[in-house]
């Protein structure tokens, strides 16, 4: 049976809790006993007639019962004989976008409610443009309170002809337009027969058929590597979960960083062996050949590779109230990948409300924004845009180990067009460092050196003779050259260091960690 997510989203007091309420209750997915507590809760409210506060299902906070507003994303989960859902019910508050923005992140479809009284509000937009930020490719508008405006047609086309206008303006899908009262239960589960001129489905019935596992299968296919399973001689295998797409027992695929290739010989479950495995599936892949694969690996098709890169964009939601500023060091946590980073600029932040771009020396709690990322290592990543999974990353404070920021990748910084040519950049996302030739003092410091830095993933090799002409043309390929005895014009000169001095020294440098800095000619770099 297919797992529907889905979140709702709108103005304060549109009905959303309402909404979900109704779904779990006219879907038979309450409980007796709870079912029983929102009664007894319900005699205080202000429902009027007796009626259960269906919104008290989701509205668990004392805070929330007392204001009649939602605080905190409530999920909650209900199946029918066709389908699974898990449900996000986040708030509508301005102030509590940061809620907002966690249960749509996972979301497949976001349910955006509009009062038919009040029409499409700020909030409305504002909600619908986070929504559309965060990746959900699938919209339901549910015009709620119809009961309010007597079923009036005219105020369900007015407000169809206008949010249509607004959802192409900022790129979002197409959605459709159900005419609902959340609170009678029209055209919820089951049609209505207060609205003879709407000719599309039920809200529950939409949910059911439109199609989502579909789309994840037509991704290229991603697996971050969670864990290496090795239980005895005889077995090595990869654990994770499927990011996207669909690998298949004999595929020949690529391991990043490495890049070497081999074959899937096996797909392993608890309960078997697979012919294939698809997202969000948690199995353990065997390959045909030994490769160094750690945590933090990503296994790719041989032929549809992601980004490797360090330096992109992303729009960022700051989540903190310490600021974002440009300048501080971050662990950038991607996939199952964590690394260390830096915030080298921010683009711009987002008026939420306007919709403008305005610029901003840093970001704000529940601030939304576009910022300029570099981080010491590269990461293998598409754009959030093309796969909500490996073009997402969080922002943790090194020091209290806090989730400061969700970011979603845009594109690669400073992209250029290479016609064919690897360009200098290129290089230095591939090896995680700019070119350089180094001195010191002996062999055996050549050779410890290079040995910590090749471990380290580094493009590195002691030079046997400083020839002017391999000097240019190693460190425009991307190359550490190690001199022993001499310092070649240019180099940066390491004797008398021991190597963990020496390494970070090149750390300082820039040499392997590609700060923005440039350093002078006479440092080689």
């Amino acid at each position: 049976m297919s797992l529907l997510r889905f979140s709702t989203a709108g103005s304060v007091d549109d009905g959303k809790s309402t909404l979900i309420g109704r779904l779990l209750y006219d879907s038979k997915g309450v409980y007796e006993d709870q079912l029983a507590s929102v009664a007894k809760a319900s005699a205080g409210s202000s429902v009027p007639g007796g009626r259960i506060d269906l919104a008290l299902l989701t509205d668990g906070l004392r805070a929330e019962r007392e204001q009649g507003i939602t605080i905190d994303v409530a999920y909650r989960y209900f199946s029918t004989p066709k389908r699974k859902f898990i449900i996000a019910d986040t708030p509508g508050h301005e102030q509590y976008t940061r809620n907002m923005a966690t249960g749509a992140s996972t979301a497949d479809l976001a349910i955006i409610l509009i009062d038919a009284r009040n029409g499409v509000l700020q909030q409305s937009r504002r909600h619908a443009f986070i929504a559309n930020l965060l990746g959900i490719k699938h919209f339901v508008v549910a015009i709620n309170k119809m009961d309010l405006v007597g079923f009036d047609r005219s105020v369900y086309d007015a407000i169809q002809t206008e949010f249509t206008g607004f959802l192409r303006r900022i790129g979002a899908p197409d959605a459709l337009f159900i005419p609902i009262s959340a609170r009678d239960g029209d055209n919820v589960v089951d049609r209505s027969a207060n609205t003879p001129w709407y000719e599309g489905p039920a809200l529950l019935e939409h949910l059911e058929t439109v199609a989502v596992d579909e789309e994840r299968e037509l991704l290229p296919a991603r697996f971050p590597v969670q864990y290496v399973v090795r239980p005895n001689l005889d077995f090595r295998g990869y654990a994770g979960q499927v990011a996207s797409g669909v690998f298949h027992a004999g595929d020949e695929v690529m391991a990043l960083p490495a890049r070497r290739t081999s074959k899937i010989t096996r797909i392993v479950t608890y309960d078997g062996d697979l012919e294939a495995a698809r997202s969000p599936q948690s199995v353990t892949i065997c390959l045909a050949d030994e490769i160094d694969i750690s945590r933090g690996d990503v296994l790719v098709p041989a032929t549809a590779a992601p980004h490797v890169a360090r330096r992109f964009r992303a729009n960022i939601v700051w989540m903190n109230a310490q600021a974002l500023e440009p300048g501080r060091g971050y662990f950038i946590k991607h996939t199952s990948h964590q690394v260390r980073g830096v915030v080298r600029a921010i683009n711009f932040r987002v008026d939420v409300n306007s919709l403008e771009r305005v610029g901003a020396t840093r970001l704000q709690l529940n601030e939304i924004g576009e910022i300029s990322v570099e981080t010491h290592h590269p990461l293998y990543f598409d754009a959030y845009s093309s796969n909500r999974v490996t073009g997402a990353f969080i922002v943790i404070d090194p020091l209290s180990n806090e989730t400061l920021g969700a970011g979603m990748i845009v594109d690669i910084e400073g992209k250029e067009e290479t016609r064919g040519q690897v360009s200098k950049g290129e290089r230095e996302s591939r090896f995680g460092h700019r070119g350089a030739v180094v001195a010191v003092e002996d062999t055996e410091s050549a050779l410890l050196l290079e040995r910590e830095l090749f471990d380290r993933g580094a493009n590195v090799a002691v030079l046997a003779s400083p020839d002017p002409g391999a000097l240019a043309l190693a460190k425009s390929a991307g190359l550490i050259l190690i001199a022993v005895g001499v310092v070649p014009a240019g180099a940066v000169d390491l004797r008398r260091m021991a190597t963990h001095e020496a390494i970070r020294q090149l750390e300082r440098k820039a040499t392997l960690q590609g700060h923005e800095a440039e350093l002078t000619a006479g440092e080689g770099i």
